[in-house]
């Protein structure tokens, strides 16, 4: 009976352990999802619309969330918090403007890729990656290490 026990109480905790993981890479997935789509509808609307505008990481903070506004004003067009922050690691801490055309500026702009972590080791599944042209990809891949660990 002890060694039954013992056994269920092994593959219960290894079967939470499992359960935690995956809902961590749903996260995972899913903040990654909505920041591909979040700065391909931003460079979309400012070529349809006319408008120069910027993205900027939440507090200085990509894990967090981020605003799209207008360049001219400081307008904010849409917000998007994360409901749990992630880890994320960028190439440029600095926001995402787009020209009235929808094309990227700034000062030698040369893309930027943003790493969606594990905050439980250097992992990272997936990449956000902004082209000097503004084209947005979002890529997965098992065992990418994060730039910044």
């Amino acid at each position: 009976m002890m060694c039954a026990l013992t056994i269920g109480s092994l593959l219960t905790h290894l079967g939470i352990t499992a359960y935690a993981r995956l809902g961590e890479t749903l996260q995972l997935a899913a903040a990654a999802r909505e920041l591909a789509q979040a700065l391909r509808a931003a460079r979309n609307q400012a070529a349809l619309q006319q408008l120069a505008l910027t993205v900027h990481p939440l507090q200085g903070d990509w894990g967090k969330g981020w605003r799209v506004s207008q360049e001219h004003d400081g307008q904010v067009l849409r917000e998007h918090r994360l409901a749990k922050p992630v880890k994320v690691v960028a190439s440029s801490a600095r926001e995402v403007r787009f020209s009235k055309r929808g094309a990227p500026i700034g000062e030698g702009f040369v893309g930027i890729t943003l790493d969606i972590c594990q905050r439980s080791g250097p992992d990272s599944q997936h990449q956000v990656v902004l082209s000097p042209s503004g084209r947005v990809s979002l890529r997965s891949d098992e065992g990418r290490r994060c730039a910044g660990d």
